[in-house]
């Protein structure tokens, strides 16, 4: 039998404490079906951090919200609301909250569905840094700056981690959809990870259909059509992860998105 979707919905506890002070909501990962991905999104109190330490694949690191001050082997920048990091297997690095005052949420991208991490008992001088470059081993795309692009009428996306820029495993970026817009019905050759950061979005899957907003996470087993709708008279936005190097959609008929004998 092929994998059915999940929704993951953040009203309710955290899963874990990452750290003093860092809540953390499991959104997709391996026990809960997802293939070859793991998305979190952790909520960081004023002044709180995740200290040195590195994983054996990628992490992508997306601020939600607040400010974040990302260290990589000394090297630290501060990331504002949808700026994206991606940090290499085995590159040390750190998270703080750059506020003392108030709370910073960040979304983390895994291309495992059961990850891991080893603490780094090393120092490293700091070093102030607005953006990266060739020499690093890191990559940081500025949201503001990210190029946009029309992927369907009022549906604008940017591209924020992928093959290009140095990710392995794992592609994605932001996208808003403006009120009445939705995109084609599609599927993808690997498990895809949506997030609504804003708004209030509609997901059909195989003729099922959620509501979904306030960061509920929709995972989409590989091969299963699916699409966003903005029913509502607001725009709408997303983050989506792919667990594949570089973006890929094929599009079909629209009543496999919205009739499930059609549909399977």
């Amino acid at each position: 039998m092929s994998r059915m979707e999940f929704i993951t919905r953040t009203n309710g506890p955290a899963t874990m404490e990452l750290a003093p002070g860092v809540l953390v909501h499991m959104l997709a990962t391996g026990s809960l079906g997802a293939v070859g991905l793991t998305t979190a999104m952790a909520t960081f109190r004023p002044g709180a951090k995740v200290s040195y330490h590195l994983h054996p694949f990628s992490e992508v690191i997306v601020v939600l919200s607040g400010m974040a001050l990302i260290h990589v082997e000394g090297r630290r920048y501060l990331l504002k609301q949808f700026d994206a990091m991606h940090v290499p297997a085995g590159i040390p690095h750190a998270v703080h909250n750059a506020s003392s005052d108030s709370e910073a949420v960040l979304h983390s991208l895994f291309p495992s569905a059961t990850p891991t991490r080893d603490a780094v008992d090393r120092e490293f001088a700091v070093e102030d840094r607005d953006s990266t470059t060739a020499h690093c081993p890191e990559h940081l795309v500025r949201f503001a700056t990210a190029p946009v692009y029309e992927l369907a009428p009022q549906a604008h996306f940017r591209d924020l981690f992928a093959r290009r820029f140095g990710a392995h495993g794992l592609c994605g970026g932001y996208g808003v959809f403006g009120p009445g817009a939705s995109l084609p019905c599609h599927y993808h050759g690997y498990d895809e990870s949506i997030t609504i950061v804003s708004g209030h979005a509609v997901c059909q899957v195989a003729g099922r259909e959620y509501a979904l907003s306030d960061y509920a996470t929709a995972c989409i087993p590989h091969g299963r059509p699916h699409r966003f709708l903005n029913h509502s008279d607001q725009p709408m936005a997303m983050i989506w992860v792919y667990a594949g190097d570089e973006p890929e959609r094929t599009l079909v008929d629209t009543c496999l998105c919205q009739n499930e004998t059609s549909g399977t």
